[in-house]
């Protein structure tokens, strides 16, 4: 299994995910040139997905799906609310709606030679989805789950026993706290169906930490409520205080930039 982040932040996203058979994308909030540059730094184009996840309908998921669409007849799969939703939006204008395809979080599908499990997650929009992937051959499993406003142990049980996962860090409370977002947006973030702060990112990484996790992303940063470092720090400072028999050291962590490609890891 293959990971990669093309893009991860609240201006965009795009994850690449597949094996030496079967090529995805998760989410398209970037533009089609950003997304083929990337799948290009590894080899690929975008004739050779065989799918596109899409978690939910913001347009920083799925701002560039139209234009991927309209020029490469690739398969989309989200929940039927998030299908329901994006089939409406501006970014799909003239799109042909029958590429669309719906699921239902928590079964299982298969696309190619991997499995797709989608798990509800608690977010702003119609039915939004992390996604859980593995392949047949090895059972190798990789994890993206980002926008969530909470976590509980159904989520934790969906992120059990993975090998490399991209999990939102979006942003440091203080810094989102005296910043210049208006009182209803600071709200919507801080509340259960925002998103994901540093501390509680490591919190829910402390508990699904284990040996067979070989690579962690910290994904979805806010370009105005977080830095990099800060991240990066704050999440290994929740795994060090914490019970857990791990260290942050035991694992590879690194924080997924919103302007550049990441490398591409193989687990």
């Amino acid at each position: 299994m293959r990971m990669m982040s093309i893009a991860s932040g609240s201006s965009g996203n795009c994850i690449y995910v597949g094996d030496d058979n079967t090529h995805l994308l998760i989410d398209a909030g970037i533009s089609k040139k950003r997304i083929e540059e990337g799948l290009n730094s590894i080899g690929l184009t975008l004739s050779d997905m065989s799918g596109i996840l899409v978690t939910h309908e913001h347009s920083d998921h799925i701002g560039g799906l139209g234009v991927v669409l309209r020029k490469h007849d690739i398969p989309v799969f989200a929940t039927n609310g998030t299908i329901e939703e994006t089939a409406k939006s501006k970014y799909l204008d003239k799109v042909d709606l029958s590429l669309l395809n719906g699921l239902y979080a928590d079964e299982d599908y298969e696309i190619g030679t991997l499995k797709i499990r989608p798990f509800s997650i608690s977010h702003d929009a119609k039915e939004p989805c992390g996604y859980r992937i593995s392949n047949f051959s090895d059972s190798k499993a990789v994890a993206v789950a980002t926008d969530m406003g909470h976590y509980n142990d159904y989520i934790v049980d969906n992120l059990k026993d993975l090998d490399a996962i991209l999990l939102e860090a979006n942003h440091d409370i203080k810094m989102l706290q005296v910043g210049s977002y208006p009182y209803y947006l600071k709200q919507r973030i801080l509340g259960n169906h925002g998103h994901l702060c540093n501390e509680m990112s490591g919190r829910l990484l402390d508990e699904i930490l284990s040996e067979r996790l070989k690579k962690i992303y910290l994904g979805h940063l806010s370009k105005e409520n977080n830095y990099p470092e800060l991240a990066y720090e704050s999440v290994r400072a929740e795994i060090n205080l914490s019970d857990s028999p791990f260290k942050a050291d035991d694992f590879d962590i690194e924080v997924a930039w919103r302007d550049r490609v990441m490398e591409c890891i193989a687990v």
